[in-house]
């Protein structure tokens, strides 16, 4: 009978703990204090009536000063190390490749006048924001002959990117479609130290803080209220962004969709004992066995641990060589693109146009920006706290998913809605990759029209419940 009373007792206490450890986890903690003026400029913060709050515009160059010191750099490297017998790319980007198909390329054939006068097809302007030098995109739709709706879209890129990596989405997403009564007015900006953004010389500046800055830009510019479509670390800011500003915020696209809550994590981890309460079968090898992703992981991310360590040492060592920024870089853009090509000389590069490569490692080279790009890694984990604490906090702006083949992370939507209660539309597709805008440009935009269509029906909805 004491056995009996004594194992019922046992359960109830279980029970009981679990239903705390699961309130634990649930718990929603307080939004961190917020500065959202915070001076990321030289100096101290001015008076903020003498803040410079002009709209410039802004014209893209390569020199020949740069395009002279950049050729001579690579025409007199040192030689490669050529690759292990039976080896491609396994071992890091495939140096026979990278000698004959890119760095000949970009020394011979690559037009820089020609590519920057492609990059200056859309309107450029910079502006001041908390004391940096921001610059963006603001592209406005065709001739809208009928009366469509015009929203505002604001396309946030990732490392090692800029604005150029939405080039290819642009002209799609500001040309009216049939079936759709809107179309977008789009602005591309490039996160701060990326691009042709400036950088800061303070620490501090993580994901969450540059979610601040574009929050402010939109506002600058007179968005009260628009949509984000995101990807990377532009996703993370823009997670940010809208769950500190979520009545500003009227959908939010992503092409990483991911929730970093704890009850999302403990749910990945019981989901390696039993996957299938967590994914369906035919998505689980995008999660599991845990050991393979792990395996991966260890495999492909250890830029990723050196950059949120010693940014300034990979920097020190690339800002002196284009070869080798070039190697760096378009190593990690083909493993994003298809890992699964690792076995080829190209190792995932042949996924994406040769000169849209070339002109993110020429922007990067040009505007010195490897170091202060790569910090964002170690801002973001090093100043964590506060970005810890709001990714712990749901955002009920209304969300869309869509999951590329070799995205670096796959969760299903029952996982996503930890963090983002109001998931409206979800789209998987068993192709592309991390580089949607250059690799998939038709499949992004054509998810963030019905995407849209999806939040107005939401908002809707909801405006029709409060009315009654």
């Amino acid at each position: 009978m004491f056995k009996k009373f004594a194992l019922s007792i046992a359960m109830v206490t279980v029970c009981i703990g679990i239903k705390y450890s699961y309130y634990v986890l649930q718990r929603v903690p307080q939004l961190p204090e917020l500065d959202f003026d915070r001076w990321w400029g030289e100096g101290n913060n001015p008076n903020p009536n003498q803040e410079d709050k002009s709209i410039r515009p802004f014209k893209i160059v390569f020199n020949n000063t740069m395009i002279d010191d950049l050729k001579s750099r690579l025409k007199n490297r040192r030689p490669f190390t050529r690759p292990l017998e039976g080896k491609q790319s396994e071992y890091g980007i495939n140096t026979i490749y990278l000698e004959e198909k890119i760095l000949k390329y970009w020394t011979d054939q690559y037009n820089f006048t020609d590519r920057a006068e492609h990059l200056n097809m859309y309107p450029h302007f910079k502006t001041k924001i908390q004391g940096l030098d921001i610059h963006y995109i603001r592209m406005k739709p065709e001739a809208n002959n009928s009366n469509k709706r015009v929203l505002p879209l604001l396309l946030v890129h990732g490392w090692p990117s800029s604005s150029k990596e939405f080039y290819k989405v642009i002209p799609m997403l500001t040309t009216p479609r049939s079936g759709y009564d809107f179309v977008f007015e789009v602005i591309a900006v490039d996160l701060p130290g990326f691009g042709f953004s400036e950088g800061t010389n303070k620490p501090g500046l993580s994901a969450l803080q540059m979610g601040i800055i574009l929050r402010n830009l939109m506002k600058r510019l007179g968005f009260s209220k628009y949509y984000i479509q995101a990807g990377d670390w532009g996703s993370q800011a823009a997670t940010h962004l809208s769950t500190v500003f979520q009545d500003e915020v009227l959908g939010f696209h992503s092409n990483i969709p991911v929730s970093l809550r704890p009850i999302s994590v403990i749910k990945y981890i019981i989901g390696s004992l039993f996957p299938s309460l967590i994914v369906e079968d035919k998505y689980r090898n995008r999660m599991y066995p845990i050991t393979d992703y792990v395996t991966f992981l260890l495999k492909e991310t250890g830029y990723f641990h050196l950059q949120t360590t010693k940014p300034d040492t990979i920097g020190a060592a690339l800002a002196d060589t284009p070869a080798g920024l070039a190697a760096y870089i378009l190593e990690k853009i083909g493993v994003g693109s298809n890992w699964d090509q690792l076995h080829t000389p190209h190792g995932g590069l042949d996924e994406i146009n040769i000169d849209d490569l070339l002109d993110t490692v020429t922007i990067m080279w040009a505007n010195e920006r490897i170091t202060t790009s790569m910090r964002i890694y170690a801002e973001s984990v090093i100043d964590w706290l506060d970005d810890f604490i709001v990714d712990n906090i749901p955002t009920f702006v209304p969300m869309a998913a869509i999951n590329f083949r070799y995205e670096i992370i796959y969760q299903p939507d029952w996982i996503l809605r930890d963090k983002f209660p109001n998931l409206v539309h979800s789209t998987i597709h068993d192709f592309g990759g991390h580089f949607a805008a250059i690799q998939t440009p038709k499949e992004l935009v054509d998810d963030i029209f019905e995407s849209v269509v999806a939040f107005i029906k939401f908002h809707e909805r909801n405006r029709s419940t409060l009315s009654r």
